[in-house]
């Protein structure tokens, strides 16, 4: 099983800095465990975007207290690198990425 290289976006740490910081390791090791290995098979948690909200084709995790954890990547098997576009929190059925309300 081929181990693939994580890459974050500009804006991971401003988005980042928005969440509390008591979720901040969770998030980490969430991102580590689940997306280092085999990021584009599908499961329960994890799945590809029905519509890519602004990212391009791509993926989601759900993680975190009932799941309000958002992280959207996308994956390329060619170079064996994972780009982490963007985390955000789910707060009822509304999304905030950045601090800013986002369609999902």
């Amino acid at each position: 099983m081929a181990e693939f290289t994580l890459a974050f976006d500009y804006q991971i740490p401003q988005q980042l800095g928005l969440i509390e910081r008591k979720y901040h390791s969770l998030i980490r090791q969430t991102i580590e465990d689940q997306l280092r290995y085999q990021p584009d098979v599908e499961t329960r948690n994890r799945k590809p975007l029905q519509r890519p909200l602004g990212f391009g084709p791509g993926w989601e995790i759900r993680f975190g207290p009932d799941n309000r954890f958002r992280v959207f990547y996308r994956v390329d098997t060619q170079t064996q690198t994972v780009r982490i576009l963007a985390i955000g929190v789910k707060i009822g059925n509304r999304l905030f990425i950045g601090g800013e309300e986002v369609e999902d």
